[in-house]
């Protein structure tokens, strides 16, 4: 792994783990020193993390972690939806049914709410799902587009980890999304995918507001 890979990929675990919390400097000199790394591969590391906006300018010299607050959320969910629902119907006209298939059966068997590690498991199972709908769809700019979004959505997560009753709820979602791009119901796999949208937002930011907290996806 290049010197640059390996230090974007520390400080976006660190950003979206929130170990490097909204407002934290992020200073190519010191970064560089921590990883080990010059000041090169980390000014290019810095510079896609601007990109992603995952640090901003706080003035011309120095870069902060850039915040991610209830307007963020609203924002990269109404990305979301879009991508999203559309990525579904086209899945559902154009994927490989038995991939799906037996996607739903893995969701219907999944128990995210047994505790950390099987919450661990199931995200990989997201994450597989999400690649699956990517293979499926075969667009650059949809997966491109999504691929950000993605990125931003981690920091989302971090709100739902302990919130079991709505991981649980996400598994059923996910498995009629599933079930209904095998069974190529294009419309149904976009509303279905429309609901688990909305309820997740619904609960981030009941999480934010204080209220019980019930996360994404």
């Amino acid at each position: 792994m290049r010197a640059s890979d390996r230090a974007y990929a520390v400080l976006l675990d660190e950003i979206q783990s929130g170990a490097l919390t909204p407002g934290s400097v992020v200073a190519e000199v010191e970064q560089a020193e921590r990883l080990g790394v010059s000041r090169t591969p980390m000014r290019e590391a810095i510079g896609r993390l601007a990109a992603d906006g995952l640090v901003r300018h706080q003035s011309p010299r120095v870069l902060v972690v850039s915040g991610f607050d209830a307007d963020d959320i609203r924002e990269l969910f109404e990305a979301r939806r879009a991508l999203e629902e559309t990525s579904a119907r086209l899945a559902a006209e154009r994927g490989d049914r038995e991939i799906f298939r037996a996607l739903a059966t893995d969701f219907a068997e999944a128990r995210p709410e047994a505790g950390e590690l099987a919450a661990d498991d199931y995200y990989a199972l997201i994450a597989r799902f999400d690649a699956a709908v990517d293979a499926a769809v075969d667009n650059g700019y949809l997966t491109s587009a999504l691929r950000t979004i993605r990125t931003h959505l981690v920091r989302a997560r971090r709100l739902a980890r302990d919130n079991r009753a709505r991981l649980r709820a996400s598994v059923e979602e996910h498995v009629l999304i599933a079930r209904a791009i095998a069974d190529a119901d294009a419309e149904l796999a976009a509303h279905a995918t429309h609901v688990h949208l909305h309820n997740a937002l619904a609960s981030i930011l009941s999480s934010i507001e204080g209220s019980d907290p019930e996360g994404p996806r």
